[in-house]
């Protein structure tokens, strides 16, 4: 428990980071480093840092947004078909960015693996 505690939390601060200086993917570069030094067992590897990305995103999102209004995401969210509801539209963003998240800790836990194997 307190490992995945320690992977969300350092997953958060890392993509915050990354995301000042780098595109969109830095949250998964974000999840494969932690993912990849601090080892999560079965489901969590997915799971956690999909929920620590997922909750960045939205929270990154809706921060964005309220700044102008949410004068863009009501105009994106009438492109999708989101009735132009812009809170749907950031909880989509933010099960987006989870996957991806979750996605690259998994193959981050599998390099691991696979370096642990070569090596013994």
């Amino acid at each position: 428990m307190k490992k995945n505690f320690i992977n969300f939390i350092a997953t958060i601060i890392i993509a915050l980071l990354l995301s000042k200086v780098l595109p969109w993917w830095s949250v998964m570069l974000a999840s494969f480093l932690t993912a990849f030094f601090i080892s999560l067992k079965k489901s969590a590897v997915f799971f956690v840092p999909f929920l620590a990305i997922a909750i960045f995103w939205m929270v990154f999102a809706f921060w964005l947004s309220n700044a102008n209004d949410f004068t863009l995401s009501k105009k994106i969210a009438v492109l999708l078909p989101l009735q132009g509801n812009p809170y749907l539209l950031i909880l989509v963003t933010g099960i987006i960015g989870g996957l991806a998240g979750g996605i690259a800790a998994v193959f981050g836990k599998q390099c691991t693996s696979l370096l642990k194997t070569t090596n013994s």
